[in-house]
């Protein structure tokens, strides 16, 4: 069965292209000029991923994205970002509210059908991986869920994919640009600084019981996720 992409784009022109360009990949699309008409489309039947423009009309690309990650319903589908903004501030912004990854305009079909894919790819559940604790932190990749000492801990999609690798390979030492090819893939071209920008967030959910501790900063190389709470 193919995916559904929910392209969310106001001028025409572009929703054409890009409608167009993913039917003919393979994709079944269904498509809205603004947030409302969106989120209505959601309700009704949620798509594996949302393609938003930045720039909408009514509620902003980057407000929606920001509310579909806050609510329970939507968090855990994808957001691509799709916009003519290429500051790295206004990329740091984006994956600062939950956005998967960010498409610069102008940008070619293929480039733009290559990251769905790689988003797509990510986002599936890892089910033959077994359930891992540490120190009461407990994660289960098949239910995607997390826990420490039984309380549900809320993550969204790329900090589960980074608490997920660290408590696979613990006490190692991942550069950013490491971590940026073994959570996001080596086919997404962000900066380095987003790293920063997704431990922030899990650092922040992890601070029951002091687990933001296990994850670490080394100085002048990257992070380390410890055994045991230090």
């Amino acid at each position: 069965m193919a995916d559904t992409i929910l392209v969310v784009e106001d001028e025409s022109a572009i929703r054409e292209m890009v409608v167009f360009a993913l039917e003919r990949a393979g994709f079944s699309i269904v498509a809205a000029a603004d947030a409302a008409r969106a989120q209505a489309m959601i309700v009704e039947s949620a798509p594996d991923l949302v393609l938003l423009d930045w720039m909408l009309p009514g509620l902003s690309g980057v407000d929606f994205a920001r509310r579909l990650k806050k609510e329970e319903a939507t968090r855990q589908i994808p957001v691509i970002m799709l916009t003519a903004r290429s500051e790295e501030m206004d990329k740091v912004k984006g994956f600062e509210v939950g956005a998967d990854d960010y498409v610069t305009k102008p940008f070619s079909p293929r480039e733009l059908v290559a990251r769905i894919k790689a988003v797509l790819r990510r986002a599936a559940p890892e089910v033959n991986d077994k359930p891992m604790e540490v120190s009461g932190l407990w994660l289960d990749p098949g239910s995607h869920r997390v826990t420490i000492r039984g309380e549900a801990i809320d993550l969204g999609p790329t900090e589960f994919r980074l608490l997920h690798f660290f408590m696979r390979h613990p006490e190692r030492v991942y550069s950013r640009g490491q971590l940026l090819d073994k959570v996001w893939g080596n086919d997404v071209y962000i900066e380095e600084r987003t790293v920063d920008v997704h431990i922030r967030r899990l650092r922040k959910a992890l601070t029951t019981g002091g687990h933001d501790r296990l994850i670490q900063t080394v100085r002048g190389t990257g992070y380390r996720f410890s055994a045991k709470i230090s």
